[in-house]
């Protein structure tokens, strides 16, 4: 043992060496301007590879290992289908497979071809050389026979969740169930887990938090960001294009995570905002009665949770698109959607410094990104010298026309701000865009914080489309209730004692007063059982009495059947109510029936907020 754990530290040393050395490397190149940070042109090798499934014709060679090291890939390589589909394929070989191929030559046209890539890429090394020195040192720890400390924690934007937490939790999700059921929509479900070309390229400046899985089978996956990605993919490759569905999972996204806020690295969601329930319609509609159901299902969701009041924002992309032209600069999507978090002075130096905006244009910006309103904004925007003459603004600007008038019809109209600050960063949207957010901060602790957004969504018409051979596009419209969010606030609340939360869904309990009752006990819990009524009882042979009852006040169990033998021989049990504390006596052979009504009236009650 010693010998095998002498010889695994040595080759780490080695290891560990040859990492450092090409850290060394990639520094002194680096200073020296030695590799080319210039974008590489790749056409020519995806034209090849258009040809060839490999550098040398149809078989792996060694030398496509070479190509695979060298290729800068900082560059946006996804533009280029075949090199794509190549390097995929040669990231499957294992390190077994890879010693195997052959050493076959690419003909002299290719070598000219491929010379301008044959730079180390240190970066591409590192990452190899990095994985085998940690392999190394897991199975240093494997071979390790000495007991290792470590503290018992939840992964970073991780937590447990506790009984009542998880009372909070499925209750909130019911509710939010039911409303999408009402609507008519249908349930799905798809891998927590996607083929990586999925999801990139589909989420803008948020494709970095995307967390990538080893990889596995020859296949290169990552988690799921959101469920809009996921369910485009799904349309498109069951080949449908008519579906209403809700989809409640949980996402990861590799972000920093603020616990208090309810901000995780694995939450639920309802489409793609902090936690997950989706609920999307897809299909060919007429214009905006679809995204108008999607806002009514949102007030619908809010009002019934009453966490607190809210505005639910309204923008258009295509108006998006129409303003930054007309104040001449293309998009800044990203930066805008920090309106709702930084004042516009920030917003405005972040826009010339990071994305290249010129002052002049991005105060031009500001007059319009501080804008909010009605309908009547709409109308005046409508008639605005600079926003008149662009065809995308005066679409997007007719579309929230439309939508406020729909939102009137369905009498949500009083919950509805059309704002012009709302971007919402996801590059898949392609017309109206939304978000639900608290008017008011709430009392997390000691503090009063603000919550955020809370649900959000929007039209995203193309991006079926990209999954699809023909690009056979399926209009499509979704929203996504924050869960998390609404978790928190939830929890915020029970912890200053404004919410009472049951642990359990028992609805009887059945006691008894005196000893030696245990085979009546079980006699009757099984025929309330049969009788699909929720029951509990002590796991003692004789309980005492005081003790029962307590259990039943600690869990919210509303009532109580209580055995006695003076009652057994009169053919009656009693019947105590835990909250009122009052008793009935009813026949043996009605205490189903008479169970029945009280805990159906008892539901009722909890409905309407009674105690």
């Amino acid at each position: 043992m010693a010998e095998s754990q002498n010889l695994l530290l040595q080759q780490i040393k080695e290891q560990g060496d040859l990492v450092r050395k090409l850290k060394a490397a990639k520094e002194s190149n680096e200073k020296g301007m030695i590799i080319n940070k210039k974008k590489q042109d790749l056409g020519q090798i995806d034209r090849h590879l258009s040809q060839y499934s490999y550098i040398c014709g149809y078989l792996p060679s060694k030398y496509d290992l070479e190509l695979l090291k060298s290729i800068n890939f900082d560059v946006d390589f996804y533009k280029y289908v075949y090199i794509k589909r190549w390097w995929y394929h040669m990231r499957s070989f294992s390190d077994s497979e890879r010693s195997l191929l052959p050493d076959s030559k690419p003909t002299r046209d290719v070598i000219d071809l491929l010379k301008p890539y044959h730079s180390v890429n240190y970066d591409y090394q590192i990452q190899e050389e990095v994985s085998k020195l940690l392999g190394l040192k897991a199975q240093l720890n494997t071979e390790d026979a000495a007991p290792q400390k470590f503290t018992l924690k939840t992964p970073k934007g991780t937590r447990d969740y506790n009984s009542q937490q998880m009372s909070i939790r499925n209750n909130v999700l019911q509710k939010i169930t039911t409303i999408f059921k009402k609507h008519g929509a249908e349930c799905i479900d798809t891998p927590v887990f996607e083929l990586k070309e999925v999801l990139t390229g589909k989420y803008g400046e948020d494709s970095k938090l995307i967390y990538d899985l080893k990889d596995q089978g020859g296949e290169i996956l990552s988690l799921r960001y959101d469920l809009t990605v996921p369910l485009a993919r799904y349309l498109a490759m069951n080949k449908i294009t008519t579906l209403k569905r809700y989809h409640i999972a949980k996402v990861y996204r590799r972000d920093n995570p603020a616990m208090t806020r309810g901000r995780y690295r694995e939450f639920y969601q309802c489409v793609c905002f902090r936690s997950t329930c989706d609920f999307d319609i897809a299909g060919q509609y007429d214009p905006m009665i679809p995204d108008a159901e999607c806002l009514k299902v949102v007030t619908e969701i809010l009002d019934v949770l009453d966490i607190g009041k809210y505005i639910l924002k309204v923008n258009h992309r295509r108006l998006l698109d129409g303003m930054f032209e007309a104040c001449g600069f293309r998009s800044t999507c990203s930066t805008i959607d920090k309106l709702d978090k930084l004042p516009w002075a920030e917003v405005r130096t972040e826009m010339i410094n990071e994305k290249g905006v010129t002052p002049e244009a991005a105060d031009k910006i500001g007059e319009y990104v501080q804008l909010n309103g009605s309908s009547e904004l709409a109308l005046k925007l409508l008639s605005d010298e600079k926003l008149s003459k662009s065809k995308s603004a005066v679409e997007g600007l007719e579309g929230i026309k439309l939508l406020l008038h729909y939102c009137e019809l369905m009498g949500i109209k009083d919950k509805i701000l059309f704002d012009l600050s709302l971007a919402r960063g996801l590059d898949y949207y392609t017309g109206v865009i939304y978000e639900a957010v608290l008017t008011h901060p709430i009392k997390i602790g000691n503090e009063d914080q603000t919550v955020g957004s809370i649900a959000g969504g929007g039209r995203y018409d193309n991006l079926v489309g990209m999954f699809d051979s023909k690009n056979k596009q399926v209009p499509c419209v979704g929203v996504s209730v924050g869960v998390e969010r609404i978790f928190s606030v939830l929890e915020a609340k029970l912890a200053a004692g404004d919410i009472v939360v049951r642990t359990t869904d028992i609805d009887v309990y059945v006691a008894s007063a005196q000893k030696n009752f245990l085979d009546e006990r079980m006699k009757i819990c099984a025929e309330l059982w049969n009788a699909g009524i929720k029951t509990e009882q002590s796991y003692k042979k004789n309980p005492k009495m005081l003790n029962q009852l307590q259990h039943c006040e600690e869990n919210g169990i509303p009532f109580a059947v209580v055995l006695g033998e003076s009652e057994l021989k009169r053919g009656v049990v009693k019947i105590r109510n835990i909250t009122s504390r009052e008793e009935a006596e009813v026949p043996r052979e009605k205490l189903v029936e008479e169970l029945e009504t009280r805990i159906a009236n008892f539901g009722l009650k909890e409905m309407n907020g009674s105690t």
